[in-house]
């Protein structure tokens, strides 16, 4: 059965138990994804770590699609059960996952063709990007499962159900984790043998996400035509402003790539590195938004805007205590994480360089996630476009430029978390100015400033 499960209790808790749980899912994931890249290292062949480098920013671009879809799927739920309509619930879970399951279709075989243009954009170049290629080919055509995977782990967490949702990701992630070796090792097939297992990964997490929606929560019923006609409206006007959120971060991290690039394979290696780093050591983190964004969605459909207002507070709050002892941690053990994938030189400085200063500031970027979730689910999607865009653009972009011709290498990652710095605050005055208009109630066509109108009124109100 149907319940609103966050409409009563502490929020704290609440925040707590959803983002440790939301995280160990996504954790599962990123830590078979940390450990390919210790096999591939293993290898001892610097071109495949760094072809798994650029294969990872192509496919962070598609998984982020998947993430603005789930987060519409699990706004609009999370919306109906906070306003007791079971029956809306379950339409608007089934239209959505009908939707995602097309969008993400023609996406991946858009996304399928270009991939040779795409890897040589990012600046790969000979046998690297031939092994990035070969790597994306076998499994960019599984992204659709796992697309679907996600948004039925968004519906499981907008029914307060977040162990379920976790047990999905793992399933994944344990497949994942046994084929790993087998495949790269056992069978001797190398980088194919990787791409192989992720998409049987692929495969276990969407089956193991949606049997609870279908099976425990009834929460799946035939389509039908004048439902999918009503929702398209509705379910696209998150999905589109959280998609375009969503893509704004692999667009700046194939910029920090391309950037990244021009000081060779260890600086490319370096990065990849890091860049498997930091969702494992901020999974929680990550996992904020979809974690957070069930319990401002059920409270925000129940009217109590004061419970939405101080369940953003305990998340913010969340974010600095986990921020805090993450970088501690990493911090101490900088010198074994460095050497469990035998980095030298360049590769162990920026390794270094993640361990200390900037993974201090992740906490901004945390905050624009908990800014996120609040966003989307108070009716202010295209606001988590503007605030990302600006952060993986307007600020990214100059700011890693600036770096690189201070710093070198270094002065990308350091480019790179000063925009996080910046529009996270950005997020964070923004989303206390919605929560304190009250959101936008759904169907009211109502902006921030309590009027008809599009982004631009951020800048210019008009009557």
């Amino acid at each position: 059965m149907a319940e609103a499960k966050f409409l009563t209790g502490s929020l704290f808790r609440h925040v707590t138990v959803m983002s440790l749980t939301a995280s160990l899912g996504l954790m599962a994931v990123f830590i078979v994804d940390f450990v390919d890249m210790i096999f591939i290292s293993m290898l001892g062949k610097s071109e495949l770590a760094a072809a798994v480098g650029y294969a990872g920013a192509i496919l962070f671009f598609v998984t982020s699609f998947g993430i603005g879809l789930g987060i519409s799927a699990g706004a609009l739920v999370a919306r109906a059960l906070g306003a007791d309509d079971e029956e809306l619930a379950r339409e608007r879970t089934t239209h959505a996952l009908c939707y995602g399951l097309a969008f993400s279709s023609v996406f991946s075989v858009l996304v399928w063709l270009s991939l040779p243009l795409l890897v040589d954009l990012l600046g790969a170049r000979g046998e690297t990007a031939g092994l990035a290629v070969h790597f994306l080919r076998i499994v960019v055509p599984s992204m659709p499962f796992l697309i679907l995977g996600m948004m039925g782990g968004a519906v499981l967490r907008a029914h307060g159900d977040a162990r379920r949702a976790m047990m999905a990701t793992i399933a994944g992630g344990v497949v994942n984790a046994v084929l790993d070796p087998i495949l790269i090792f056992g069978l001797d097939m190398e980088l194919t043998g990787a791409a192989i297992a992720s998409v049987i990964a692929r495969l276990v997490i969407c089956v193991m996400a949606l049997l609870p929606v279908m099976r425990i929560y009834d929460g799946i019923a035939p389509p039908k035509a004048a439902g999918m006609a009503r929702d398209l409206r509705p379910i696209l006007a998150i999905a589109f402003p959280a998609i375009l959120a969503q893509i704004a971060t692999p667009v700046g991290q194939a910029f920090v790539t391309r950037a990244m690039a021009g000081y060779g394979e260890e600086a490319v290696a370096g990065m990849a590195i890091v860049g498997r780093l930091i969702p494992v050591a901020f999974g929680v983190i990550f996992a904020l938004s979809g974690a957070v964004g069930p319990i401002i969605g059920q409270n925000y459909g129940a009217g109590d805007m004061d419970r939405v207002r101080r369940g953003f507070n305990a998340a913010v709050l969340f974010v600095a205590l986990v921020i805090g002892t993450v970088t501690a941690i990493l911090f101490l053990s900088r010198g074994a994480i460095a050497g469990l994938f035998n980095a030298e030189g360049l590769t162990r400085e920026l390794i270094y360089l993640f361990c200390g200063p900037l993974s201090l500031a992740f906490f901004f970027p945390g905050v624009l996630f908990v800014a996120n979730a609040a966003f989307n689910n108070l009716g202010q999607p295209f606001l988590s476009t503007f605030t990302n865009w600006g952060r993986n653009a307007v600020a990214l972009i100059p700011l890693v430029w600036l770096g690189s011709v201070l710093f070198d290498a270094k002065g990308v990652l350091i480019g790179q978390s000063l925009a996080g710095v910046l529009f996270g605050i950005v997020a964070w005055v923004l989303a206390l100015r919605v929560i304190a208009k009250g959101g936008k109630p759904e169907g009211t066509g109502q902006d921030l400033f309590g009027r008809e109108g599009r982004l631009m009124t951020l800048f210019q109100q008009r009557r």
